[in-house]
Formats: structure tokens, sequence, C-alpha cells
């Protein structure tokens, strides 16, 4: 028999006997080289496959979150208190980084391109372990991926970079790098990282920072796109996600920003984020309306953090339209952090209730530090 014959029976020979014995799975992803040609890049544990293709999505609820970093999620004992914060509040979810404004990648990926730049920082550990002891609670878990500000890819792979006119990479006013929202390199990248995080059993993937960057010095910003515009490259990416998670048991979302609730027409804040673009794409959209963040004067309002309810209704009645016969739901970010005033029991509570009277999508806390207590919150 032909020499090579023989060695290809016997390489079909082991992995089928490492299949059995339940070793890794292999999907071929051509990242480095930048084909992307298996759009389901991952290497996985046989058993995570298995448990999580009998998976159906959850059922549609009422989800009333908080957001945890990778280092509170990955630590048993903030785990715990947030975990009994959750059990006795109205409280029923947790949004854990999985990919943070770093860009690393917080848990342990087998992805080829995350490994080979060493894109990881494993800070969540077991994540099978987590989502586990989330679930046992009736916590439904999202797990939140930034995309286009990530600074770890942009240094692995610099020709994926927004650059800066002046030479080199662009950076923000925080320092941070941005990735080029027109590389579909970069978009398969994401989608691997997202299907991956799906199958470690989270219930959502959320995506962040969906749009091209707002702030630094974007007069020295080299942009790629010509001259389409930025919400056609977002519209494109959108679909592209909703395409690539079809077959995916998980829910999906996208963040924006709170004025996306206001803008209407071709208006898309320079950033190319528009509701009319994402509506159709994912399950939810959730704006970032806290009141902190909207400008002096807006509503006529000298400062509009010391008014949550009126800031949430105004933004909530000119965007519901949008959703009307569309596939996502509002689920906005309230504001669970002092910065234009004290946000307290009665603000949060203020933000929650008009949230409530438009949508039974539910609703977001969002504290960087995540110093939650059960103020504002009702008693389960």
């Amino acid at each position: 028999m032909n020499t090579k014959i023989i060695q290809l029976l016997n390489w079909l020979l082991v992995i089928s006997v490492a299949g059995a014995a339940g070793f890794f799975v292999w999907q071929q992803w051509q990242a480095v080289e930048g084909g992307f040609e298996a759009a389901n890049a991952s290497l996985l544990h046989r058993e995570i496959i298995v448990s999580r293709a009998k998976k159906e999505k959850p059922p549609k609820q009422t989800v009333k979150g908080l957001y945890l970093t990778a280092y509170s999620a990955g630590n048993p004992k903030k785990l715990d208190e947030i975990i009994k914060l959750i059990d006795k509040t109205e409280l029923n979810a947790a949004v854990i980084d999985i990919k943070d404004y770093s860009g690393l990648v917080l848990y342990d990926s087998h992805l080829p391109l995350v490994n080979q730049f060493h894109l990881k920082d494993n800070r969540l550990g077991n994540v099978l372990t987590l989502v586990k002891k989330l679930h046992e609670h009736k916590i439904y878990s999202i797990a939140r991926q930034t995309i286009f500000q990530d600074p770890a890819l942009a240094a692995a792979r610099p020709e994926w970079a927004i650059k800066d006119k002046r030479g080199g990479v662009w950076r923000d006013k925080k320092g941070l790098s941005w990735v080029d929202a027109t590389r579909k390199e970069v978009w398969q990248y994401n989608i691997a990282i997202a299907k991956e995080v799906a199958a470690l059993g989270f219930d959502e993937i959320n995506f962040d920072y969906v749009r091209f960057p707002s702030d630094g010095d974007m007069s020295a910003v080299v942009y790629s796109n010509g001259q389409k515009p930025k919400h056609h490259i977002m519209h494109d990416f959108y679909n592209f996600v909703s395409s690539s998670m079809a077959t995916v048991p998980v829910w999906t979302s996208f963040d924006m920003f709170g004025l996306v609730m206001e803008t209407k027409g071709t208006n898309d804040m320079n950033i190319g984020q528009r509701l009319v673009d994402a509506v159709n794409t994912v399950d939810y959209v959730c704006p970032m309306m806290y009141p902190s963040h909207y400008p002096r004067g807006h509503l006529g309002l000298k400062n509009p953090a010391d008014f949550p309810a009126r800031i949430f209704e105004h933004g909530l009645e000119l965007g519901l339209p949008q959703f009307k016969d569309k596939r996502a739901k509002v689920r906005p970010w309230i504001q669970a952090f002092n910065l234009g005033a004290v946000y307290d029991g009665d603000k949060i509570r203020a933000q929650i209730e008009t949230i409530e009277k438009y949508t039974d999508a539910g609703w977001l806390m969002w504290n960087a530090s995540n110093r939650y207590t059960d103020a504002g919150l009702r008693s389960e």
C-alpha cells in the first residue's frame, strides 16, 4: 500500500481514538493568515460541546441585572456577596466581563489567535463552575464582550488597528487603541470568542463598543471606510453578528449610547450608532441612559443627573417606536454610581419604575467598581 495512504489512515485512526476518549475537538481556523473560512472557530473540550449542543436558549424573562468585572466574578468572596444580594432582592441576572476595555480575553480561551499572541488573562478561573453556580441560584448569566475598543488585538496585529495621521496606532483620550471596524478579520475574531463563550454555558452575549471611537484627538484618526458612512459599516457588522449567531443557543444584545434613543435619520452621532440598524439584528438593545452623561441643558435641565425619571421617560418615549414589530426589545442600563448627583435608593428606584412603565425586558445596573447595595431594589 502507498506509504502516504498508510500515514493518512494512521492519522485518521489517532483522531478517531482521541475523539472517542473525550479529548479536544479541533475546528480549523485560519486566523493568523486572515483566512477565517470557518465561522465556528474554537478549540473546546468535548464535554462542553456535548453539554451545550443539547441546550436551548433559556426562556425569555424580565432581566434585572448588575455588572461585574472578571476580577469580581472570579473572586469567590465577592461573588458570594453578589449572589446573596441577588437572592434577597428582585435582581435575577449578572453581566460579567469576558473581554473588557483592555481587549484581553478573561477566561481560558483555546482560540488559536488568542493563544498565539497571548491575548488572554484568565481572571474568571473555571467558567463552567462559575456559570453552574449562577444557574443554581437561578441567575441569568450574560457575558459582556467589548468589540472595537481593543488595545490587546491592536498591539498584536497593528495592521488591524485604527491609524494615526502622525504615524503609528491612534489612541483615544484614555490612551486606549481601537481596531478598524471595517476589518472582517476583527469581526470573525470576535464572533469566534462569542461562540466559544456560548459553549461555556452563558445565557446571553452582550456586545459592547460596537461603534467607532468618540473621544481623543479625532482630527488625527485615519479611517479606512472611504466615503462609506460609519452607520453603514455598523449596519453591516450588526447583520454579520445576526447571521453568525443565528444557530447559537444564546440571546444577543448590543450596548449603545443613551442618546441613540433620541436621534433620527442619518444622525449616527459620528460613531456609527443608530437604532434602525440594530433593532432587527439582536434580541436586546441596551442604551446606556445614565442621566449624568447627558449634557447640561438637555431638556432644559441645569443638571440632568438630578432628574433620572425625566431623562428615561423622554428617551423611551422617543425611541420605543423604532422597536415596534422588530426583533429587539429595549433593556436600558441604569446609573448606580455617584456622578453629577448622589445616586441613592430614590434615584435608582426612579429609573427602574420609569423603565418598567415602557418595557418588560428589564434593566441592567452599572457600577464600574461593583459596589452594590439593596438601595432602591425591592426585596424578593
